[in-house]
Protein backbone atom coordinates (compact mmCIF):
# COMPACT_ATOMS: atom_id res chain seq x y z
CA UNK A 1 0.00 0.00 0.00
CA UNK A 2 1.40 3.73 -0.51
CA UNK A 3 0.49 5.95 2.15
CA UNK A 4 0.76 9.96 2.02
CA UNK A 5 1.76 11.44 4.79
CA UNK A 6 0.58 15.11 5.52
CA UNK A 7 2.15 17.34 7.99
CA UNK A 8 2.96 20.87 7.70
CA UNK A 9 5.84 20.44 9.79
CA UNK A 10 8.44 17.81 8.49
CA UNK A 11 11.26 17.78 11.29
CA UNK A 12 11.18 17.24 14.79
CA UNK A 13 8.81 20.01 16.59
CA UNK A 14 6.41 17.70 18.59
CA UNK A 15 4.10 15.22 19.13
CA UNK A 16 2.43 15.45 15.65
CA UNK A 17 6.06 14.97 14.25
CA UNK A 18 6.88 12.14 16.39
CA UNK A 19 3.94 10.30 15.53
CA UNK A 20 4.06 10.65 11.64
CA UNK A 21 8.25 9.82 11.77
CA UNK A 22 7.47 6.87 13.90
CA UNK A 23 4.09 5.72 12.25
CA UNK A 24 6.20 5.95 8.89
CA UNK A 25 8.82 4.08 9.93
CA UNK A 26 6.90 1.19 10.75
CA UNK A 27 4.68 1.14 7.76
CA UNK A 28 7.91 0.74 5.71
CA UNK A 29 9.29 -2.11 7.84
CA UNK A 30 5.99 -4.11 7.09
CA UNK A 31 6.68 -3.52 3.39
CA UNK A 32 4.20 -0.14 2.64
CA UNK A 33 5.67 2.77 0.53
CA UNK A 34 5.89 5.97 2.56
CA UNK A 35 6.19 9.55 1.22
CA UNK A 36 5.79 12.70 2.71
CA UNK A 37 4.27 15.78 2.17
CA UNK A 38 4.59 19.50 4.04
CA UNK A 39 7.09 22.45 4.25
CA UNK A 40 10.31 23.22 3.46
CA UNK A 41 12.65 23.51 6.41
CA UNK A 42 16.05 23.54 6.68
CA UNK A 43 15.63 20.82 9.80
CA UNK A 44 13.58 18.61 7.50
CA UNK A 45 14.07 15.10 7.77
CA UNK A 46 11.62 12.71 5.45
CA UNK A 47 9.88 14.26 2.22
CA UNK A 48 9.15 12.78 -1.28
CA UNK A 49 10.91 11.78 -4.53
CA UNK A 50 9.87 14.42 -6.73
CA UNK A 51 10.97 16.91 -4.06
CA UNK A 52 8.13 19.11 -3.85
CA UNK A 53 7.36 21.28 -0.70
CA UNK A 54 5.59 24.57 -0.14
CA UNK A 55 7.98 27.39 0.82
CA UNK A 56 8.84 27.83 4.97
CA UNK A 57 6.39 29.87 6.34
CA UNK A 58 8.04 31.68 9.58
CA UNK A 59 5.18 33.44 11.52
CA UNK A 60 7.80 34.62 13.96
CA UNK A 61 10.50 35.83 11.84
CA UNK A 62 10.55 36.62 7.78
CA UNK A 63 10.57 39.12 5.60
CA UNK A 64 7.97 42.29 5.64
CA UNK A 65 7.38 41.54 2.56
CA UNK A 66 6.74 38.01 3.09
CA UNK A 67 4.55 38.47 5.84
CA UNK A 68 2.25 40.66 3.64
CA UNK A 69 1.41 37.71 2.11
CA UNK A 70 0.69 35.71 4.86
CA UNK A 71 -3.06 36.72 5.83
CA UNK A 72 -3.98 35.17 2.30
CA UNK A 73 -1.97 32.34 2.36
CA UNK A 74 -2.96 30.59 5.35
CA UNK A 75 -6.61 30.99 4.06
CA UNK A 76 -6.02 29.39 0.73
CA UNK A 77 -2.75 28.22 -1.11
CA UNK A 78 -2.12 27.54 -4.25
CA UNK A 79 0.62 26.61 -4.06
CA UNK A 80 -0.07 24.00 -1.42
CA UNK A 81 -2.08 22.28 -4.19
CA UNK A 82 0.11 23.05 -7.10
CA UNK A 83 3.44 20.90 -4.83
CA UNK A 84 1.56 18.32 -3.37
CA UNK A 85 0.13 17.51 -7.24
CA UNK A 86 3.20 16.97 -7.93
CA UNK A 87 3.90 14.27 -5.40
CA UNK A 88 0.26 12.59 -6.28
CA UNK A 89 0.90 12.34 -9.98
CA UNK A 90 4.14 10.67 -9.28
CA UNK A 91 3.67 8.87 -5.75
CA UNK A 92 -0.19 7.63 -6.36
CA UNK A 93 -1.22 6.94 -3.15
CA UNK A 94 -3.71 4.83 -2.04
CA UNK A 95 -4.09 6.42 1.13
CA UNK A 96 -3.67 10.33 2.07
CA UNK A 97 -2.99 10.24 5.49
CA UNK A 98 -3.23 13.97 7.04
CA UNK A 99 -2.25 15.40 10.41
CA UNK A 100 -1.42 19.57 11.06
CA UNK A 101 -2.51 21.34 7.64
CA UNK A 102 -3.96 24.57 9.01
CA UNK A 103 -2.48 27.86 8.05
CA UNK A 104 1.08 25.95 6.68
CA UNK A 105 -0.44 23.92 4.12
CA UNK A 106 -3.87 25.08 4.42
CA UNK A 107 -7.18 22.94 3.77
CA UNK A 108 -7.00 23.84 -0.22
CA UNK A 109 -4.52 20.44 -0.11
CA UNK A 110 -8.45 18.99 0.30
CA UNK A 111 -9.68 20.18 -2.83
CA UNK A 112 -6.50 19.11 -4.60
CA UNK A 113 -6.62 15.25 -3.49
CA UNK A 114 -10.19 15.16 -5.03
CA UNK A 115 -9.65 17.06 -8.27
CA UNK A 116 -6.75 14.17 -8.39
CA UNK A 117 -8.89 11.62 -7.82
CA UNK A 118 -12.01 12.59 -10.37
CA UNK A 119 -9.35 13.28 -13.19
CA UNK A 120 -7.41 9.95 -13.00
CA UNK A 121 -9.96 7.48 -11.15
CA UNK A 122 -7.79 6.36 -8.56
CA UNK A 123 -9.13 5.37 -5.02
CA UNK A 124 -7.16 7.63 -2.71
CA UNK A 125 -9.05 7.52 1.01
CA UNK A 126 -8.47 10.63 2.67
CA UNK A 127 -7.51 10.03 6.90
CA UNK A 128 -6.81 12.66 9.43
CA UNK A 129 -5.19 12.24 12.72
CA UNK A 130 -6.57 15.26 15.18
CA UNK A 131 -3.82 15.88 17.12
CA UNK A 132 -5.08 19.45 18.22
CA UNK A 133 -8.52 21.02 17.98
CA UNK A 134 -8.01 22.83 14.88
CA UNK A 135 -10.89 21.70 12.76
CA UNK A 136 -13.63 23.48 15.78
CA UNK A 137 -11.22 25.82 17.38
CA UNK A 138 -9.15 28.69 15.12
CA UNK A 139 -6.40 28.73 17.74
CA UNK A 140 -6.49 25.32 18.16
CA UNK A 141 -6.09 25.04 21.96
CA UNK A 142 -10.21 25.42 23.34
CA UNK A 143 -8.11 28.04 24.95
CA UNK A 144 -8.14 31.56 25.41
CA UNK A 145 -4.29 33.11 25.74
CA UNK A 146 -5.20 36.17 27.22
CA UNK A 147 -7.89 34.76 30.01
CA UNK A 148 -5.48 31.64 30.31
CA UNK A 149 -9.10 29.86 30.87
CA UNK A 150 -10.31 27.21 28.56
CA UNK A 151 -12.96 27.99 26.35
CA UNK A 152 -15.20 26.74 24.25
CA UNK A 153 -16.69 29.84 22.82
CA UNK A 154 -16.26 28.85 19.00
CA UNK A 155 -17.61 25.45 19.23
CA UNK A 156 -20.56 24.99 16.82
CA UNK A 157 -19.61 27.20 14.07
CA UNK A 158 -19.10 30.68 16.64
CA UNK A 159 -15.89 31.33 15.23
CA UNK A 160 -16.28 35.04 15.62
CA UNK A 161 -15.66 34.62 19.39
CA UNK A 162 -11.70 34.12 18.46
CA UNK A 163 -11.93 37.64 17.37
CA UNK A 164 -13.27 38.95 20.77
CA UNK A 165 -11.42 36.73 23.10
CA UNK A 166 -8.25 37.81 20.96
CA UNK A 167 -7.73 34.02 20.93
CA UNK A 168 -4.47 33.74 18.69
CA UNK A 169 -1.32 35.58 19.96
CA UNK A 170 -3.71 37.78 22.02
CA UNK A 171 -3.80 39.84 18.56
CA UNK A 172 -7.27 40.96 17.07
CA UNK A 173 -5.56 40.76 13.65
CA UNK A 174 -4.15 37.15 14.27
CA UNK A 175 -7.54 36.34 15.37
CA UNK A 176 -9.62 37.64 12.76
CA UNK A 177 -7.52 35.64 10.11
CA UNK A 178 -8.02 32.67 12.15
CA UNK A 179 -11.77 33.21 11.96
CA UNK A 180 -11.75 33.79 8.27
CA UNK A 181 -9.94 30.77 7.88
CA UNK A 182 -12.34 28.63 9.78
CA UNK A 183 -15.33 30.37 8.56
CA UNK A 184 -14.28 30.01 5.16
CA UNK A 185 -13.54 26.50 5.18
CA UNK A 186 -16.53 25.61 6.76
CA UNK A 187 -18.72 27.36 4.34
CA UNK A 188 -16.70 25.49 1.21
CA UNK A 189 -17.50 22.06 2.87
CA UNK A 190 -13.82 20.95 2.05
CA UNK A 191 -14.02 18.82 5.24
CA UNK A 192 -16.76 16.74 4.05
CA UNK A 193 -14.14 14.81 2.07
CA UNK A 194 -12.36 13.66 4.69
CA UNK A 195 -13.43 9.90 5.33
CA UNK A 196 -12.62 9.01 8.84
CA UNK A 197 -11.31 11.51 11.78
CA UNK A 198 -9.28 9.64 14.46
CA UNK A 199 -9.53 11.21 17.65
CA UNK A 200 -6.88 10.13 20.41
CA UNK A 201 -9.34 10.81 23.50
CA UNK A 202 -12.67 10.03 23.69
CA UNK A 203 -12.91 13.75 24.97
CA UNK A 204 -11.82 14.70 21.88
CA UNK A 205 -14.07 13.04 19.69
CA UNK A 206 -17.10 14.50 21.87
CA UNK A 207 -15.65 18.26 21.06
CA UNK A 208 -15.18 17.60 17.44
CA UNK A 209 -18.86 15.74 17.30
CA UNK A 210 -20.37 19.27 17.99
CA UNK A 211 -20.07 19.26 14.34
CA UNK A 212 -22.53 17.65 13.06
CA UNK A 213 -20.37 16.99 9.98
CA UNK A 214 -17.56 15.10 11.89
CA UNK A 215 -19.90 13.04 13.71
CA UNK A 216 -20.16 10.75 11.24
CA UNK A 217 -16.46 10.28 10.94
CA UNK A 218 -15.03 10.23 14.43
CA UNK A 219 -13.38 7.08 16.05
CA UNK A 220 -11.20 6.90 19.22
CA UNK A 221 -8.06 5.79 19.24
CA UNK A 222 -5.18 6.30 21.50
CA UNK A 223 -1.71 7.02 20.81
CA UNK A 224 0.45 4.37 20.71
CA UNK A 225 3.45 3.94 22.46
CA UNK A 226 6.68 2.08 22.44
CA UNK A 227 6.44 -1.29 24.66
CA UNK A 228 8.67 -1.05 28.18
CA UNK A 229 9.51 -3.98 30.00
CA UNK A 230 8.02 -3.64 33.45
CA UNK A 231 10.57 -4.69 36.18
CA UNK A 232 10.39 -3.31 40.18
CA UNK A 233 12.85 -0.39 40.57
CA UNK A 234 13.95 1.13 44.30
CA UNK A 235 11.97 4.09 44.32
CA UNK A 236 13.87 6.92 44.96
CA UNK A 237 12.66 9.75 47.58
CA UNK A 238 11.08 12.23 45.20
CA UNK A 239 8.04 13.41 42.94
CA UNK A 240 8.60 13.68 39.76
CA UNK A 241 7.21 16.22 36.89
CA UNK A 242 8.60 15.42 32.64
CA UNK A 243 7.68 18.20 30.26
CA UNK A 244 7.29 21.60 29.10
CA UNK A 245 7.69 24.08 31.82
CA UNK A 246 4.99 26.30 30.79
CA UNK A 247 1.19 27.86 31.81
CA UNK A 248 -0.93 25.69 30.34
CA UNK A 249 0.75 22.64 31.88
CA UNK A 250 -0.89 23.75 35.39
CA UNK A 251 3.29 24.21 36.30
CA UNK A 252 2.57 27.50 38.14
CA UNK A 253 -0.19 25.21 39.82
CA UNK A 254 2.19 22.61 40.49
CA UNK A 255 5.06 25.23 42.40
CA UNK A 256 2.22 26.46 44.55
CA UNK A 257 1.57 22.98 45.72
CA UNK A 258 5.68 21.91 46.61
CA UNK A 259 5.37 25.26 48.24
CA UNK A 260 3.28 24.28 50.45
CA UNK A 261 5.25 20.48 51.39
CA UNK A 262 8.72 21.77 51.74
CA UNK A 263 9.44 18.49 53.32
CA UNK A 264 8.58 16.95 50.04
CA UNK A 265 11.58 16.79 47.63
CA UNK A 266 10.47 17.13 43.83
CA UNK A 267 12.30 17.03 40.69
CA UNK A 268 11.80 19.06 37.50
CA UNK A 269 12.67 17.79 34.26
CA UNK A 270 12.22 19.67 31.17
CA UNK A 271 12.96 23.38 29.53
CA UNK A 272 10.38 25.81 28.76
CA UNK A 273 9.34 29.88 29.26
CA UNK A 274 8.56 29.21 33.27
CA UNK A 275 11.85 28.04 33.84
CA UNK A 276 12.87 31.22 35.86
CA UNK A 277 9.79 30.33 38.61
CA UNK A 278 11.88 26.87 39.63
CA UNK A 279 14.81 28.92 41.32
CA UNK A 280 14.82 29.91 44.61
CA UNK A 281 12.17 26.80 45.60
CA UNK A 282 14.35 24.34 47.80
CA UNK A 283 12.37 21.40 47.38
CA UNK A 284 12.27 21.81 43.18
CA UNK A 285 15.38 20.06 41.66
CA UNK A 286 15.61 21.29 38.05
CA UNK A 287 16.97 18.32 36.42
CA UNK A 288 16.63 19.89 32.85
CA UNK A 289 15.75 18.91 29.66
CA UNK A 290 15.96 14.71 29.90
CA UNK A 291 15.60 11.99 26.76
CA UNK A 292 16.52 8.53 26.75
CA UNK A 293 17.87 6.55 29.31
CA UNK A 294 18.34 8.99 31.68
CA UNK A 295 15.01 10.02 31.64
CA UNK A 296 13.84 6.71 32.04
CA UNK A 297 15.84 5.92 35.12
CA UNK A 298 14.81 9.64 36.37
CA UNK A 299 10.65 8.46 35.98
CA UNK A 300 11.58 4.33 37.01
CA UNK A 301 12.47 5.42 40.51
CA UNK A 302 10.09 8.04 41.11
CA UNK A 303 7.92 7.37 43.56
CA UNK A 304 5.04 8.98 41.53
CA UNK A 305 4.45 11.42 38.50
CA UNK A 306 2.71 14.37 38.19
CA UNK A 307 0.31 15.41 35.05
CA UNK A 308 -0.60 19.12 36.30
CA UNK A 309 -2.48 20.29 33.02
CA UNK A 310 -4.72 22.64 32.71
CA UNK A 311 -5.84 23.26 29.28
CA UNK A 312 -7.67 19.99 27.00
CA UNK A 313 -4.82 17.99 26.94
CA UNK A 314 -5.55 14.70 24.65
CA UNK A 315 -3.40 11.68 25.08
CA UNK A 316 -0.07 13.15 26.89
CA UNK A 317 2.93 10.28 26.30
CA UNK A 318 3.92 11.89 29.79
CA UNK A 319 1.55 10.02 31.70
CA UNK A 320 1.70 6.79 29.24
CA UNK A 321 4.94 6.45 29.55
CA UNK A 322 4.97 6.96 33.52
CA UNK A 323 3.03 3.91 33.98
CA UNK A 324 4.72 1.88 31.09
CA UNK A 325 7.73 1.90 33.08
CA UNK A 326 6.07 1.32 36.60
CA UNK A 327 5.35 4.63 37.71
CA UNK A 328 1.91 5.55 39.46
CA UNK A 329 0.47 9.16 38.03
CA UNK A 330 -1.38 12.06 39.69
CA UNK A 331 -3.18 13.76 36.78
CA UNK A 332 -5.44 16.66 36.22
CA UNK A 333 -8.79 15.40 35.72
CA UNK A 334 -9.37 17.51 32.73
CA UNK A 335 -9.38 16.72 29.09
CA UNK A 336 -8.32 13.08 27.60
CA UNK A 337 -6.21 12.68 30.82
CA UNK A 338 -8.53 10.53 33.08
CA UNK A 339 -8.74 8.32 30.15
CA UNK A 340 -5.21 6.80 30.65
CA UNK A 341 -5.49 6.32 34.55
CA UNK A 342 -7.29 3.89 36.13
CA UNK A 343 -7.58 6.16 38.99
CA UNK A 344 -7.47 4.21 42.53
CA UNK A 345 -5.28 1.02 40.96
CA UNK A 346 -2.57 2.75 38.63
CA UNK A 347 -2.87 6.52 39.98
CA UNK A 348 -5.20 9.26 41.02
CA UNK A 349 -6.92 12.41 39.48
CA UNK A 350 -7.19 15.88 41.49
CA UNK A 351 -9.14 19.29 40.26
CA UNK A 352 -7.37 20.70 37.81
CA UNK A 353 -5.91 24.07 38.75
CA UNK A 354 -6.89 23.30 42.37
CA UNK A 355 -3.53 23.71 43.94
CA UNK A 356 -4.90 22.27 47.55
CA UNK A 357 -6.32 19.83 45.82
CA UNK A 358 -2.87 18.91 44.66
CA UNK A 359 -1.39 19.27 47.64
CA UNK A 360 -3.86 17.06 49.67
CA UNK A 361 -3.42 14.41 47.19
CA UNK A 362 0.82 14.53 46.68
CA UNK A 363 0.78 14.65 50.68
CA UNK A 364 -1.81 11.11 50.35
CA UNK A 365 0.39 9.60 47.94
CA UNK A 366 3.75 10.33 49.33
CA UNK A 367 2.68 9.11 52.78
CA UNK A 368 1.26 6.20 51.59
CA UNK A 369 4.26 4.07 49.90
CA UNK A 370 2.52 0.96 49.96
CA UNK A 371 -0.65 1.90 48.47
CA UNK A 372 2.10 3.70 45.95
CA UNK A 373 3.75 -0.03 45.87
CA UNK A 374 0.52 -1.20 44.78
CA UNK A 375 -0.38 1.23 41.83
CA UNK A 376 3.25 0.38 40.70
CA UNK A 377 3.15 -3.35 40.60
CA UNK A 378 -1.05 -2.67 38.71
CA UNK A 379 1.18 -0.51 36.23
CA UNK A 380 2.52 -3.93 35.02
CA UNK A 381 -1.36 -4.78 33.58
CA UNK A 382 -1.88 -1.84 31.72
CA UNK A 383 -2.16 -2.52 27.56
CA UNK A 384 -1.99 0.98 25.46
CA UNK A 385 -1.91 0.14 22.19
CA UNK A 386 2.01 -0.39 20.99
CA UNK A 387 2.82 0.61 17.03
CA UNK A 388 1.92 -2.68 15.43
CA UNK A 389 -1.30 -3.09 17.50
CA UNK A 390 -2.61 0.40 16.82
CA UNK A 391 -1.66 0.01 12.59
CA UNK A 392 -3.36 -3.12 12.65
CA UNK A 393 -6.25 -0.67 13.72
CA UNK A 394 -5.30 2.12 11.32
CA UNK A 395 -4.95 -0.75 8.23
CA UNK A 396 -8.69 -1.43 8.45
CA UNK A 397 -9.44 2.17 8.20
CA UNK A 398 -7.04 2.54 5.38
CA UNK A 399 -8.52 -0.36 3.28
Amino acid sequence: MRVLLINKFLYPNGGSETYIFKLGDYLKSQGHEVQYFGMEHQGRCVGNRVNAYTSDMDFHGGSRLAKLAYPIKTIYSREARVQLRKVLDDFQPDVCHLNNFNYQLTPSILLEIVKWRRQTGKKCKIVFTAHDYQLVCPNHMLNNPVTRQNCEKCLGGHFVNCVKGKCIHGSAAKSAIGMMEAVFWNWNGAYKYIDTIICCSAFMKRKMDTNPLFAAKTLVMHNFIDRAEWKETEKKDYVLYFGRFSEEKGIGTLIEAAGMLPGIPFVFAGSGPMEESLKGIKNIKNAGFQKGEALEKLIREAQFSVCPSEWYENGPFSVMESQMYGTPVLGADIGGIPELIQAGRTGELFESGNAADLKDKIWKLWNNRELCRQYSVNCKDIRFDTIDRYCEKLMQIYR
